[in-house]
Parts: structure tokens; C-alpha cells; sequence
């Protein structure tokens, strides 16, 4: 457990601190990361995310509404938060100009939007076997709760990389100071492990005795489609062939493939 909370508040904000060396002016690598990343994140949640989630329930068909709100819970999140939790770094800047008179201002609701997105997403990984265990105890089923766990880790993080890189570099233009943005954040990077916790040591057993696990799961299935499917999307806006960007996205998704086959 303590690699995992290390893995998710570490990738956050080494991945911050690099804004202050990478080149803005040139964005290709990261569009090749966001490539990679959705692929890997899309090919998790179909292979191993979705099925656990319709095997931790008597009535699947229910999960499906569950997705659909998780899907439309991230629109309405990105309503405030612009994208940047796949990658829009001027996009906060770009649909709020008028805080370019106001500067030092927090984007607090950027802020508030990706701190909730990012608890959500830490507080579907139980790692716990005794949970699994229980699992499998009250549906009398064979869902896999937890035995993903690593692989959820893996996809959360490498989608927190290109999203801190945005977030920072829309922190630093608000904020003007890299020392201030940096401590903003810090919030963001907290997020995901403290839903980890919280899902693992303080309503673990009440997500196991009930239908929340189910919900919980549902909700990021839906969040992480969304997420997924439109880096896919905005990485080649114009249907145009780029050997790098299908590259990228084969081998995210091959990765995703062989990891559930160890």
C-alpha cells in the first residue's frame, strides 16, 4: 500500500516539477504520452476494470446505468476544469480570459474539479486479498476485486503525468510564481492517494457489504471512458495518419493487453 500511495503522490509531482525544464513552445511528446496513456487507460477499462465491475453484482444490467453517470459526472466536471485531466493546458487560459486581469488568482473550481476526479479514481483500487475474498463471500461470484490492483496503479498514474504537466502549467501562468503553483499542486497529488486510503482502510467493509463497491466502480468505468476515448480523439483531430501518435497508441494498448495476460 505504501507503493502504491508513493507511486500516485511521487508520479504527480515529478511530473509538475518538469514543467520547469520542458520546452512549451514544442508540445509533440507530450502529445505522444497522451497517445500512449489514453490507449493504455481505454484497453484497462474494457479488459479489466469494466468486467470486474459487472462481476461484482447480482444484476449487471444496473452497471450500466452507473457508467453512463460516471460518463456524464466528467463532462460536468470538465465544464469546470477544461480538460486538463487529459492534457489541455491552455485550455483554462483560453476559455477564461478575463482572469488575465486578475493575476495571482487560484482557479479554484479547476482545482476542486481535478481533486474530486482524482479521489474518485484512487478509491476504486482495493488491494486488500482478505476484501477479495469477502468479495466472493457475499455475491457468491468470481469477481476479481483487487486482483487488478497494480494495473489500475499503473493506468491512474500514467494518465496523472500529462494531467499535472497541464495543471501546473496553467497554475504557473495564473499564479505567476512556479514556489506557489507547486504548493497548489500538492492538493492535486494527494487526491488519488487519499481515496486510495480512504477505500482500503475506512469503508472498506461497508463497500464490500453493499452495492457501493459497484457504484464506486461504475462511476470511474463511465469517468474513464470519457477520459480515454476523447485523448484518442483530440490526438488526431483530422483522422490524419501519424506513424508516431499510432505507434504510441498500439503500444499502450498492447501493454494494457499483455499485463492481463501475467
Amino acid at each position: 500500500m505504501i507503493v502504491a500511495v508513493s507511486v500516485l503522490f511521487f508520479t504527480v509531482l515529478g511530473a509538475g516539477w518538469l514543467v520547469r525544464f520542458l520546452p512549451q513552445d514544442n508540445q509533440r511528446w507530450l502529445k505522444l504520452l497522451l497517445a500512449f496513456s489514453g490507449a493504455y487507460l481505454f484497453a484497462l477499462t474494457i479488459l479489466h476494470i469494466l468486467p470486474d465491475v459487472l462481476l461484482s453484482t447480482q444484476d449487471p444490467h444496473r452497471v450500466g446505468f452507473y457508467i453512463l453517470a460516471g460518463f456524464f459526472l466528467q463532462l460536468v466536471l470538465e465544464v469546470f476544469s477544461h480538460g486538463v485531466e487529459h492534457g489541455h493546458i491552455h485550455a483554462h487560459s483560453q476559455g477564461n480570459g478575463h482572469h488575465h486581469h486578475h493575476g495571482g488568482s487560484v482557479p479554484v473550481l479547476l482545482l476542486t474539479s481535478l481533486i474530486i476526479h482524482s479521489f474518485l479514481e484512487g478509491s476504486v483500487m482495493v488491494q486488500s486479498r482478505m476484501a477479495a475474498q469477502q468479495a466472493h463471500e457475499h455475491l457468491h461470484s468470481h469477481a476479481h476485486v483487487g486482483d487488478n490492483f497494480y494495473h489500475i496503479l499503473a493506468g491512474i498514474a500514467l494518465h496523472h503525468i500529462p494531467a499535472a504537466i497541464a495543471l501546473m502549467s496553467v497554475l504557473v501562468t495564473q499564479l505567476h510564481s512556479f514556489k506557489k503553483a507547486f504548493g497548489y499542486l500538492l492538493l492535486f497529488a494527494v487526491a488519488s492517494p487519499l481515496g486510495l486510503l480512504f477505500s482500503n482502510y475506512v469503508a472498506l467493509e461497508k463497500l464490500l457489504s453493499s452495492e457501493a463497491y459497484t457504484v464506486l466502480s461504475g462511476l470511474v468505468v463511465g469517468n474513464f471512458l470519457h477520459i480515454s476515448t476523447t485523448i484518442l480523439f483530440e490526438t488526431s483531430p483530422e483522422h490524419r495518419f501519424n506513424r508516431g501518435k499510432l505507434l504510441a497508441t498500439l503500444a499502450g494498448a498492447m501493454i494494457a493487453i499483455g499485463a492481463g495476460m501475467m
